[in-house]
């Protein structure tokens, strides 16, 4: 059985909110809703097309390029130990703004009973996740149009560098389940942002995040804190992952890659827990 098949009893059209199956590699609700599952193995649930918001093919192509050199393993083992360390409800794992499925692999690699939803808004990232793990479903999703899944039916819902939408996330958390937040503090890769000209994380993130689930009951924080050095084609991929590549010039970005010399920069990250009451 496909992780999409295994996963639909805890999903809901994105449409209609009925209750979702998989046939004859279609996911359709019982009020004949329809969403064709891509041969890679995802299912796009928009209704309208992304547009500029959603992560192009050359973003989604750095962030795996990064992830799979082990720059960011210090960000997978922190999840990893948070998600690991809460008690958690029965139900599966859902990460909001899964990327390339990543992070939520590791979850699961740790989690070994659970199943897991990578929901993005780039169908260029969906499609590595649908080869992530096999036991995570990856969907093309919007959070801010409502997530794809039925109420209290996750244990947990990952957060990583993603959208919050707080009030979704707490209609799809089973009674004391959590949601773990990874956000970049002020000085996360702060030699790229000055030497680039990236815009800089806002300095009152962390009271933006409480603020934000005001209705949850806040849990451990863990800060990963590390002065990596890295060569220049890899600095160039971190800047290159994210939102702030559109404030470069591709020029710049070349030229940083073509370097010879080494290049510090700075992991900062949090990963926050917060539990639905």
């Amino acid at each position: 059985m496909s992780a999409l098949a295994t996963v639909a009893p805890w999903l809901r059209c994105p449409r209609c909110a009925q209750d979702v199956g998989v046939e004859d590699r279609v996911l359709r609700c019982s009020a004949g809703h329809s969403f064709d599952i891509a041969r890679q193995g995802y299912v796009n649930l928009l209704s309208r097309p992304a547009g500029a918001a959603a992560d192009d093919a050359a973003m989604v192509a750095a962030r795996a390029d990064v992830l799979d050199s082990g720059t960011y393993t210090p960000i997978s083992r922190a999840l990893v130990a948070m998600a690991t360390s809460l008690a958690l409800p029965d139900g599966v794992v859902v990460d909001v703004g899964a990327g390339t499925g990543h992070y939520t692999a590791a979850v699961l690699d740790a989690l070994r009973k659970r199943h897991g939803v990578a929901l993005d808004l780039s169908a260029h990232a969906a499609r590595r996740a649908a080869r992530a793990h096999p036991r995570l479903a990856s969907m093309v999703a919007d959070v801010w149009a409502g997530l794809p899944v039925r109420d209290g039916a996750a244990a947990l819902v990952l957060d990583v560098f993603a959208p919050r939408n707080a009030e979704e996330f707490a209609r799809v958390l089973a009674p004391g389940g959590h949601v773990v937040v990874v956000t970049p503090a002020p000085d996360h890769l702060t030699e790229l942002v000055t030497a680039l000209g990236l815009p800089r994380v806002d300095p009152h993130k962390a009271e933006r995040l409480a603020q934000t689930f005001t209705g949850f009951v806040p849990g451990p924080v863990h800060s990963v804190r590390r002065t990596l050095t890295v060569d220049a084609a890899t600095a160039a991929l971190l800047a290159r992952m994210g939102p702030g590549a559109h404030h470069v010039t591709p020029e710049r970005l070349e030229d940083l890659a073509g370097g010879t010399d080494p290049v510090e920069v700075t992991l900062a990250v949090d990963v926050a827990a917060f539990r639905r009451g």
